[in-house]
């Protein structure tokens, strides 16, 4: 076997050849880098004609959906409606976000919506039938999203069954299971309601105003810690890195998108302006309009674990091995990365997150409901990680693109329940969110021949 050629006898490196190779490690590299403006445009503008177009179509399609339905229908855009979206698409993304780490894999996990549903049955039966503490509720939930997900991973990774097959047999097995122990057991049957008022807080409780300040600037100052500490990390290891400036925008542009969102949520929403007359002890008395605002409890719990797993995936060796697997299994079984156990902890992470976003979905209703989990949960959980940028071929994705991809999905819904309505407007929900999956899908087909034909692939 060849292992190399003496420098003495080497012929003189082509530069043509030299400038491919330098462009191939440019865009080789895991972020834009450059020594200024200018290069870091450049490069930015490689990556994309290589195939590596990340978030962008997600983000520029948010724009374009967000300024057409705020045309379309003034009150989409109202500052009621804002908070609706924020808070409806929480339950989805979260799951979403656990579905990232299995689309890493190339896997799939089609049973997240159901098993979100039994996690939120078992919580809401446990606090009702059993008069259980929410601490105890929830963390009976959280433990039945962990079995889940060990039994799933056990199966795909032992048994080798496709995880399509697996998880598409617990999707039909989970719903029967949630069926039964609403149905079964004190209490209520069917549809549940949530009676527990921190549970029932997570998705309607609004943070105190100042809390929403100071969530703010925690926000700005550890995004840009992350960023500043990073880019120092690299250059003393003596690694290309994003310029200064270029970091100075992306703080400032955080800066203004977080403290402008908390600007808006603190705001008085409530849609009653007006102040009401009422009988109160046998005399009439005017109560002043409710007021609503401040920024909901469930917006910085999506961004702590939005950080917790950006974290995991980017600064652990565990992140390290699931990128690895998904990128090159057999590759990452030869220098040693225990492939069983990563792919069975991708699915035990998939249903923890699921049981999560199964507690927000009944915290946004206040009830367990089997119709409020399953197709549609699933459609709207798979739809937002591939619409915002994971593929699903495995080894590309970051956990924000389910925030992103969730946004969009949200944002369709809700804009076509306002725009279109009648017997037929959730077929066109339907329809539209479809052809929107299917151009991601596209997107992140082209996106993979351009990386190979760019020989990144």
């Amino acid at each position: 076997m060849t292992t190399g050629t003496s420098s003495a006898t080497a012929a003189p490196p082509d530069p043509d050849e030299s400038q491919d190779a330098n462009s191939l490690a440019v865009l080789a590299s895991t972020a834009p880098v450059g020594n200024n403006i200018g290069d870091y445009t450049r490069n930015y503008l490689s990556r994309l004609r290589g195939g590596d177009m990340g978030s962008l179509p997600a983000i520029t399609g948010l724009v374009a959906l967000i300024i057409l339905f705020s045309i379309l229908q003034p009150s989409f855009a109202s500052l009621y409606n804002t908070a609706v979206l924020l808070t409806e698409g929480s339950g989805p993304i979260v799951i979403a976000m656990g579905l990232v780490f299995v689309l890493l894999l190339g896997e799939i996990d089609l049973s997240a919506g159901y098993a979100a549903g039994v996690c939120a049955a078992v919580m809401v039966r446990v606090m009702v039938g059993y008069n259980a503490p929410w601490p105890v509720s929830i963390g009976l939930a959280l433990l039945t999203g962990i079995v889940i997900g060990t039994l799933i991973g056990l199966l795909r990774a032992k048994l080798r069954i496709p995880s399509f097959v697996v998880t598409l047999a617990f999707f039909l097995a989970f719903q029967g299971v949630a069926l039964y122990i609403l149905n079964n057991g004190k209490g209520q049957q069917g549809n549940v309601s949530v009676t527990d008022n921190v549970v029932n807080s997570i998705n309607n409780g609004q943070m105190p105003l100042w809390a929403g300040w100071l969530f703010a600037v925690l926000c700005v100052l550890l995004y840009a810690g992350v960023k500043l500490s990073g880019s120092r990390s690299r250059r003393r290891a003596g690694l290309s890195a994003e310029p200064t400036s270029v970091l100075g925008l992306k703080i400032a542009g955080l800066a203004v998108l977080v403290f402008g969102m908390v600007y808006v949520l603190n705001q008085n929403r409530a849609i009653v302006k007006t102040a009401s007359i009422e009988n109160v002890n046998g005399r009439l008395v005017r109560v002043p309009p409710p007021r609503l605002e401040g920024v909901p409890w469930v917006i910085p719990l999506v961004v702590t674990l939005l950080v917790i797993g950006t974290f995991v995936l980017t600064r652990t060796r565990y992140g390290r091995h699931v990128y690895a697997v998904g990128g090159n299994e057999e590759a990452a079984r030869r220098a040693g990365v225990p492939v069983d156990r990563i792919r069975i902890s991708v699915f035990v992470i998939s249903s923890f997150m699921a049981a999560i976003g199964g507690i927000l979905i009944a915290s946004n209703v206040k009830s367990v409901s089997v119709d409020n989990y399953g197709g549609n949960t699933l459609l709207l959980a798979v739809g937002a990680a591939v619409i915002g940028g994971t593929s699903l071929f495995g080894g590309k994705g970051r956990v924000i693109d389910a925030i992103i991809g969730g946004l969009v999905v949200e944002v369709i819904y809700n804009g076509m329940a306002d725009l279109v309505r009648g017997t037929n407007g959730s077929a066109v929900q339907y329809v539209v969110t479809g052809l929107v999956l299917m151009l991601a899908a596209a997107i992140d087909a082209l996106s993979r021949r351009r990386a190979g034909a760019a020989g990144l692939g």
